[in-house]
């Protein structure tokens, strides 16, 4: 079963995503323009900003940087006939600007677009579109912003958007930025706009029609653990000892339940299992699949913001998300559906449910799996969450020298090694709680550290530095998407581990800046995955297991993150696609990875990088499934079943087994072949069949050593290659 997630890019999406663009086919000078122009557009007061680009209103253009008042300049001398546009539109991911031409712009509270020139200043190619004949044009919402405050209507405009924002009609902006959309949603919510001004209508509703009555309660399930949302904050260590925990429609209490076996206070309210429970803050609260079986849209945003005052430091929120067909046993109900059972579902997909958190609280909520985000109160909490997704693993250097000095106190510094190798820098002043007693002995924490680095590999120190330095890029280079934290916003570690490393906050946004830029490279991007030390490298993509992401190129880190950032990944996945040929990332689940040989893929999550398409695929019913080979290449050598993978590996290879690999992509193909070649694979070991044919087997006995052989002797040559370089080197 699929199904696919798409979203809109209309004129009031707010959300700022990542897009990769299509095409990066521009000279170095375009493209450092180009960037130049993003930046602009997106540190610009006045303006629309949105994913891919920037709208501004004509007369508002003087208050733009002078380049971006040049780049238009540039662009009107090339399309004469745009002097009666009103609206400038400056893309992002393409040289082009575009005139809208909007005759009811003061007017009309929501005026519909009459036509369009694009200009390209590349070539200074001119485009013209109409929609005049359009029975649903583009429409505009929130029109203050695109205009400056001193603007006649400014105000006028904001007020409609301030009652539209306090009645939730601009929420979940996908679906209304056409004029048959925003009718819908006008009737839905039984509004109409006179002027500029909201009018509730009257309620007519005949009899026939009035909405079945909704048994929300029967939506409540029993469960046998914890829920996703809570059971996802358990194992990102947001409890602490001292945490207090709120169930926000807790249903039958299962969560309450069982947090509190986990030694946390907890507590808990439902309108229909648990109404007289009071309504207590609390460090962190759970409305988990509640906005979903509520099928009036005042009453949910009203649940949502409830519940996040309740909240002190985190809130869980997770609904339904759209990855399968619901079409199938339900009928279709306002903007959800009603199921068999009279309860209410409202089906969301993933980034639509980012879209509705963020307006609704007005908040920048991290996506943690398929349909579940966490909202962290206090800024320096959201950062500091945000930058430990993207903090890769490290080992203390092993001691390599005799060092009388360092073997008298090693346990004294032991500390100060693992600080260290958490942090990649030294402690600042009060960090580290044995300060006072290692600098009492060595005079200071800088030379009780050399002693370390004399009785370890200093190398393996640098490195270690290096990869913080690398996840701070990562992370980051993905702050772009949102907005950049001020320094101080950030908790003391992350302001430390900054400066500490990069010198200056400055020099660190430079740095991730220029990662950043990189991805628009699509031969960059190849050309890492292609190189990769760590992978399965196939002819259009790299396949590598979750644990070894971390161990991966920085830039191929920056690149799924930007899928995982705002889509989240498959929560179960255990595999990790880059698509090469499509700037594409796909999330695999095999869930018999280690025990299983040759696992079946049970789903799949694919994310186009260019609009945030996500396909999803169940492969659980299908009678012939995908299945993985060479486990060994996906992991590191560290992996803890890394030799018995590498070992069935080289058997499979010697016996001729992995020759074909299209043959056996499935699990039919992989079984013949295993029939073909007489063989029998039980755990991860080849055997021979008892009953296969003498003079087959001696066949491919023969085969075997031969295979081997020449693997050997590949094997010398390479050894002899590697010799011959060092001599040279030598020499």
């Amino acid at each position: 079963m699929s199904a696919m997630v798409k979203p809109e890019t209309s004129f009031n999406t707010l959300e700022e995503t990542c897009l990769i663009p299509e095409s990066t086919e521009l000279s170095a000078n375009t493209e450092g323009v180009g960037v130049a122009i993003a930046f602009c557009c997106q540190n610009s007061s006045i303006g629309k900003l949105l994913p891919d680009a920037f709208y501004i209103h004509v007369l508002a253009l003087h208050a733009l940087d002078p380049l971006l008042q040049e780049h238009e300049s540039r662009a009107r001398k090339a399309a004469p006939q745009s002097h009666t546009a009103n609206i400038v539109k400056f893309s992002f991911t393409k040289p082009k600007i575009s005139y809208l031409f909007y005759p009811d712009f003061d007017t009309d509270p929501h005026p519909a677009l009459q036509a369009s020139i694009q200009v390209d200043l590349e070539t200074l190619e001119v485009n013209y579109r109409d929609y005049s004949t359009s029975e649903n044009p583009p429409i505009l919402h929130r029109k203050e912003t695109f205009v400056t405050p001193d603007y006649p209507l400014y105000e006028e405009f904001a007020t409609l958007t301030r009652a539209q924002e306090a009645l939730g009609l601009l929420d979940n902006s996908r679906g209304i930025g056409t004029k048959t959309g925003w009718q819908r949603r006008l009737q839905a919510y039984g509004v109409e706009i006179q002027g500029h001004t909201l009018i509730q209508q009257q309620q007519t509703t005949p009899a026939a029609t009035v909405p079945p009555r909704i048994e929300r309660h029967k939506a409540a399930i029993f469960r046998s653990d914890l829920s996703r949302p809570v059971r996802l904050a358990l194992e990102a260590g947001l409890f602490t000892p001292e945490s207090t925990f709120f169930d926000y429609g807790c249903g039958h209490g299962g969560d309450i339940t069982r947090i509190a076996q986990h030694g946390f206070s907890s507590d808990g309210w439902d309108p229909y299992y648990s109404p007289d429970t009071p309504q207590t803050p609390a460090d962190i609260v759970n409305i988990g699949f509640v906005i979903n079986v509520i099928e009036n849209q005042s009453e949910r945003r009203e649940a949502l913001v409830k519940a996040w005052e309740l909240t002190q430091k985190v809130l869980l929120v997770a609904a339904q998300v759209l990855i399968a067909d619901t079409n199938k046993g339900v009928v279709a109900y306002g903007d959800g559906v009603i199921t068999n059972r009279n309860t209410f579902q409202k089906y969301y997909d993933q980034e639509e449910l980012k879209i509705y958190i963020d307006q609704v609280l007005g908040v920048d909520a991290i996506p943690v799996a398929l349909g579940v985000y966490f909202v962290f109160r206090d800024e320096a909490q959201t950062e500091l969450f945000r930058a430990s997704r993207y903090r890769s693993r490290a080992t203390t250097p092993r001691v390599r020298a005799c060092i009388k000095r360092f073997e008298e106190y090693q346990e004294l510094l032991a500390p100060l090694m693992a600080f260290v190798t958490e942090r990649g820098r030294l402690p600042s002043k009060d960090e580290l709680p044995q300060e006072a007693d290692i600098i009492a002995e060595f005079g200071s924490l800088r030379r009780a550290f050399q002693v370390i680095v004399q009785a370890t590999d200093p190398g393996e120190w640098e490195a270690i530095s290096e990869k913080r330095r690398q996840d701070l890029m990562v992370y980051l280079a993905l702050c772009q998407f949102s907005r950049r934290p001020k320094l101080s916003n950030l908790v003391r570690e992350a302001q430390e581990d900054i400066l500490g490393l990069f010198g200056s906050y400055k020099q660190a946004w430079l740095n991730a800046d220029q990662m950043l830029h990189s991805l628009g490279n699509t031969e960059v991007i190849v050309e890492r995955c292609q190189n990769s030390p760590v992978g399965k490298k196939l002819a259009n993509s790299l396949w590598v297991h979750i644990s070894a992401l971390q161990s991966l190129d920085p830039l191929l880190r920056l690149y799924e993150g930007c899928a995982s950032r705002t889509i989240g990944r498959l929560e179960e996945a255990n595999v990790i696609k880059f698509h090469t040929k499509t700037p594409k990332i796909s999330y695999l689940f095999y869930p018999d990875f280690d025990v299983d040989p040759h696992p079946c893929l049970q789903t799949g999550m694919e994310i186009d990088l260019r609009d945030l398409h996500v396909t999803y695929r169940d492969y659980d019913i299908d009678d012939d499934p995908p299945i993985l080979h060479q486990k060994d290449a996906l992991v590191t050598p560290d992996y803890p079943e890394y030799e018995k993978f590498a070992k069935l590996t080289r058997q499979e290879e010697d016996w001729g087994l992995l020759d074909n690999w299209r043959s056996i992509s499935h699990r039919s193909g992989w079984q013949k072949c295993l029939a073909d070649n007489c063989a029998i694979l039980k755990n991860h070991n080849l055997s021979r069949r008892k009953d296969a044919d003498p003079y087959k087997l001696k066949v491919l006995c023969s085969a075997v050593r031969s295979r081997q052989r020449k693997r050997h002797k590949a094997s010398n040559n390479k050894e002899l290659d590697t010799s011959t370089n060092i001599d040279s080197e030598e020499s």
